[in-house]
């Protein structure tokens, strides 16, 4: 986190970083300042005790899950898994989910290179669209990543090709978890239709 830089007394920074005498700064300007400045350090307050809240849901639900599996002299091989509660009526659920991130390693490009081999041969047919498909599935964003779940559609692809099924176990050889998110949601059952809607925690949507 960046130190934050004390301005002197009588002096307002501007956004290139110059200090600006507080006379000379129109009063509008200040008034600005101040209420952005405010809400800013509310809103951090804020987002600090979400994830204060959100550690503390998911210690809970972890707690909770160890108590019920002991129940059966069992425990749990570590924090992943999705995870559904309930309430004993039924008002109030509580979804847990862990999201891994896939990446590839570079056998994906034997993969591409196999894949490519199957649409020069097929190419003499009628299949430009499977051709379409494959360069779209392994185009990079402007991070430079691919589209893990355009990739992983192509595994679903009933293709018989023994070229095609060594790509898509070139694929599957090649993919890697990099990190495991966890999320947690929280819903209440409306009275009258029956459908869970979410606890918003997010405050665009409330």
């Amino acid at each position: 986190m960046n130190e934050k830089k004390t301005v002197p007394s009588g002096y307002m920074e501007d956004a290139k970083g110059a200090l600006i005498p507080t006379s000379k700064v129109k009063p509008v300007d200040k008034d600005r300042d101040s209420v952005v400045r405010q809400l800013c350090d509310m809103a951090e307050q804020v987002s600090a005790d979400l994830m204060a809240f959100k550690t503390t849901a998911m210690n809970h639900v972890n707690e909770f899950i160890e108590r019920s599996l002991a129940e059966y002299d069992a425990k749990a091989g570590g924090s992943k898994g999705n995870v559904t509660l309930h309430t004993f009526d039924g008002r109030y659920r509580i979804v847990r989910q862990m999201q891994d991130t896939i990446t590839f390693d570079e056998r994906l490009q034997a993969a591409k290179a196999l894949i490519d081999e199957c649409v020069k041969t097929w190419s003499k047919g009628s299949n430009d669209n499977i051709k379409v498909l494959i360069n779209d599935a392994f185009q990079v964003d402007k991070q430079g990543q691919i589209n893990t779940g355009r990739v992983l559609r192509l595994r679903s692809l009933q293709i018989t090709d023994e070229r095609w099924q060594r790509a898509m176990e070139a694929i599957g050889d090649s993919m890697r978890v990099a990190s495991t998110k966890p999320y947690i949601r929280f819903y209440k059952r409306d009275d009258t239709s029956g459908h869970y809607f979410p606890i918003s925690l997010d405050v665009a949507a409330v």
